[in-house]
């Protein structure tokens, strides 16, 4: 029913959002091919702003690499990243002494809680072919009385993501309930973590010319689907195109009609947190007092300092997908 849109409103950068989320971004990148050091061929950085390449330039960006792209070393505090790569790779280096190569489906929850530096960098790694990235960041809220708990950093592999087929459309369910298939632990600390909180993050894809009825919940939450590829969609009497996000009311099933290509889209929902946000840059606190705090502790402490050879550390380029946690403790894949 047409009537379950509450709005509907263009994709920028990064995604507009609803509590208790923050924050999220779409990256699609059309990387060429990785050089022996994991970076495109100095040749084709000539005519960026180097360090601060957002704009769109032959398909991909560098934002603030330096010869490999991604995001050197930066601090958070009082939320947490959930890290979804549906192509290409990440690596991941952080201050508790961290680090991990995830992608092809991977995702990554971490807490930033009282305070962690990370770095999240894109090696391209094929010499041979194109690097394709594509990842959404997703920036999930604390509550006041879980913004200075310990970080935490865990990995969801692709392989143990419940994965529904429904014939005409596979829901990827990285947080939540779906139908009666929960998804794997969040983060412990998460407002995730508790299921009367309704938090579902699912990347959805349904076939063209199809029709798929996305369920209802009984719980107060919001609901916002984004429409990231595809042609055009109808709910109801109204026509959505890509690149539009819309606010949904839980408490209707949604019918969406999908035109003549494949739809694509990734739902965030969540029971509201309901509390006064102040933020500045990588820290999200309650007042701003709290940001100023914040602010004056990381340049006493660094939050532990930095670990790594480099601000944009990057892995050996011959391993394969991992995960090193703080305790030492090393899960490799293939």
């Amino acid at each position: 029913m047409s009537d379950a849109v509450l709005q509907t409103f263009p994709l920028g950068f990064p995604w507009q959002t609803q509590d208790p989320f923050l924050f999220c971004v779409y990256h699609l990148d059309h990387y060429p091919k990785g050089t022996e050091t994991m970076g495109p061929d100095p040749k084709l950085l000539e005519g960026r702003n180097i360090g601060n390449d957002f704009t769109i330039k032959d398909g991909w960006r560098m934002y603030h690499g330096q010869t490999i792209p991604g995001f050197p070393y930066h601090p958070h505090r009082g939320f947490e990243t959930i890290t979804i790569v549906n192509k290409g790779y990440c690596d991941h280096s952080d201050s508790l002494g961290a680090a991990g190569r995830f992608g092809e489906g991977d995702t990554q929850w971490m807490t930033a809680g009282r305070g962690v530096q990370h770095s999240e960098m894109f090696p391209l790694l094929n010499t041979d072919k194109e690097n394709p990235l594509e990842l959404f960041q997703i920036w999930l809220n604390l509550p006041k009385a879980d913004k200075f708990v310990e970080p935490h950093f865990k990995m969801l592999w692709h392989e143990d993501i419940p994965i529904i087929d429904e014939g005409n459309a596979q829901i990827k369910v990285i947080a939540g309930n779906y139908k009666g298939t929960q998804a794997n632990e969040p983060a412990p600390n998460s407002w995730a973590s508790k299921t009367d909180h309704e938090v579902a993050i699912w990347n959805i894809h349904i076939d063209a010319n199809t029709e798929y009825t996305l369920p209802k919940i009984s719980t107060l939450a919001t609901r916002t689907l984004y429409f990231y590829e595809g042609s055009e969609i109808h709910i109801g009497n109204k026509k959505v195109t890509p690149n539009f996000g819309i606010a949904l009311d839980p408490f209707q099933e949604v019918t969406l009609k999908i035109g003549s290509e494949k739809a694509h889209f990734l739902l965030l929902q969540g029971k509201p947190i309901d509390e006064p946000v102040a933020k500045y840059g990588p820290f999200v606190m309650n007042t701003d007092e709290e940001i100023q705090q914040a602010m004056e502790e990381y340049r006493l402490t660094q939050f532990g300092g930095w670990p790594w050879p480099y601000p944009d550390n990057v892995h050996n380029k011959e391993k394969g997908r991992f995960a090193k946690y703080p305790d030492g403790s090393l899960v490799e894949k293939k």
